[in-house]
């Protein structure tokens, strides 16, 4: 518990230093209203940032989107991901699979909300057509993990990153996605 408090104090002071207005923190009532809304908890990491830091609008490049509240949020996102249809009729999406930022080009980071630790996925669609489960694959280990590689300024997508590194396949895809809707 130390160690999510010393991060979410860091996350917190590098939010507050690098955006002018962060929207306020998420309500607790909130944080349960979104769990009834997507039929699944949220893992106890993500609970306290949204809850500690802010509901949305900090975090890597694109900053995460809020949990809840008007216009896009990560709610909304995922039901529209999950109910959007495929011309092939293939799920893309799988259950419990938040989206937290949306990188763009219909790239997304989202969290495992059945894992614990809440492992971090990349989406990226780009040049894939059907067999959607190469389209994941795993950022972080935990949203922790995911959290300190941004804080330390190493994440992929920052300008100086390592592009000869390579982000393996997430391997409950293929399975998670044949559970369909």
């Amino acid at each position: 518990m130390k160690d999510t408090d010393d991060l979410l104090r860091r996350v917190s002071v590098k939010a507050n230093a690098t955006i002018e207005h962060l929207p306020p923190p998420a309500t607790a009532e909130e944080v349960a209203q979104a769990e009834r809304i997507l039929g699944f908890r949220l893992p106890p990491v993500l609970v306290r940032l949204y809850r500690e830091v802010a509901n949305g609008g900090f975090g890597p490049d694109y900053q995460f989107l809020p949990l809840l509240g008007e216009g896009r949020t990560a709610v909304s996102d995922y039901q529209e991901e999950r109910e959007g249809p495929e011309s092939s009729g293939d799920t893309h999406w799988p259950a419990d699979v938040l989206p937290i930022l949306d990188w763009g080009c219909g790239m997304y980071a989202a969290v495992d909300c059945r894992s614990p630790e809440g492992t971090v996925l990349l989406f990226e669609p780009n040049g894939i057509t059907g067999n959607w489960h190469r389209a994941w694959h795993v950022d972080a280990e935990s949203l922790a993990d995911w959290l300190e590689i941004w804080l330390s300024g190493r994440g992929w997508y920052e300008e100086d990153a390592d592009e000869d590194s390579e982000m393996r396949a997430w391997e409950p895809a293929r399975q998670r996605l044949a559970e369909g809707r």
